[in-house]
């Protein structure tokens, strides 16, 4: 079954990132997977080119150093794809503005931003080009998401009655199982780079002594009944899911071990320090020689482009080009 997955480079992998996806990633990967650093994505963002293009090679290094292997699966840098950006606008000329003007997370990050690029508008074009282009036929969804795959069916479709059949048009699968790992100062906000403070959340190349001390100081509440509970309990609620997603346990079941929340946040930290210890030495090791990092990505691109390149030609072929 193809497999196609993405993530921006748009800062320092944190524990959210590895826990929700990558480890996902890992534990799927086979010759039918593409994976890619999406930095074309990443261009809707406020971001100076120099620290993408840093953030792009770190973000490569990290997949590689979480597990992901080149020889297994394909692992490349959109950008290094020109058929993406080729694709988006072929499919920008099948999908239509209502259709992108009622997408929530657009309406919702417009009303943030005064002056907002356009590209804020098109890139769910974009995201289904990156699928279109590898006939990917089972997507991972979660709810944030569903919209966007409907967007991608509908332009398949849409493509597929007015220039024949080219497209596999996917079908949206719910996403692995992960942990929910929210802020650890604001357990009810997703733990992300955007909205957390200093404490909130663990990059993965976090010291011992940090990842110790964010954990420690994590907000919990006063009644000190270790207890799995999302509504009532959400800080602790939060550990317990983290704390089980590296055990295999359930929440509940790790709760019913603990009577005290030191207890259970000491061995939680040694925990994510034992399992983040060896990514980040990888990581370290792997981030050192960015010729070989740069010559992987030539590597994963070429592959890419071997399964992307004829499915574009055949859908500007269809289109008149």
């Amino acid at each position: 079954m193809r497999i196609l997955s993405g993530i921006q480079p748009s800062g320092t992998m944190h524990i959210g990132n590895y826990l929700g996806a990558v480890r996902q990633w890992v534990s799927a990967q086979n010759p039918e997977a593409f994976y890619c650093v999406v930095d074309l994505h990443a261009l809707t963002l406020q971001i100076e080119p120099e620290r993408l293009r840093d953030q792009t090679v770190d973000c490569l290094a990290w997949l590689l150093a979480a597990g992901l292997d080149p020889e297994v699966c394909t692992i490349f840098v959109q950008s290094h794809v020109p058929y993406h950006s080729q694709m988006n606008w072929l499919l920008e000329c099948v999908a239509t503005y209502g259709e992108l003007s009622r997408m929530t997370q657009f309406k919702e990050k417009a009303s943030r931003q005064e002056g907002y690029r356009v590209g804020l508008l098109t890139y769910p074009v974009l995201m289904a080009g990156d699928i279109l282009l590898y006939s990917t036929e089972e997507v991972p969804v979660g709810d944030d998401q569903i919209q966007h795959l409907e967007l991608t069916r509908d332009i398949a479709e849409r493509f597929n009655n007015r220039y024949g059949e080219t497209f596999v048009v996917p079908v949206g699968v719910a996403a692995p199982t992960s942990a929910r790992v929210m802020d650890f100062q604001d357990p009810t906000r997703k733990m992300s780079k955007s909205v957390a403070s200093a404490l909130g959340l663990i990059y993965l190349n976090d010291e011992a002594s940090e990842i110790d001390k964010k954990i420690m100081k994590a907000v919990t509440d006063t009644d000190n009944e270790v207890r799995f509970d999302w509504e009532k309990k959400p800080g602790l609620s939060n550990l317990l899911e983290m704390f089980a997603s590296f055990t295999g346990e359930t929440p509940a079941g790790v709760a019913e071990r603990y009577t005290r929340y030191g207890d259970l946040k000491k061995d939680l930290a040694e925990i994510v320090i034992d399992a983040l210890t060896p990514i980040a030495r990888r990581y370290r090791e792997i981030r050192a020689d960015e010729g070989e990092l740069r010559t992987l990505a030539a590597h994963g691109a070429q592959k890419a482009m071997d399964v992307a390149g004829p499915l574009y030609r055949r859908a500007a072929t269809a289109m008149g080009l």
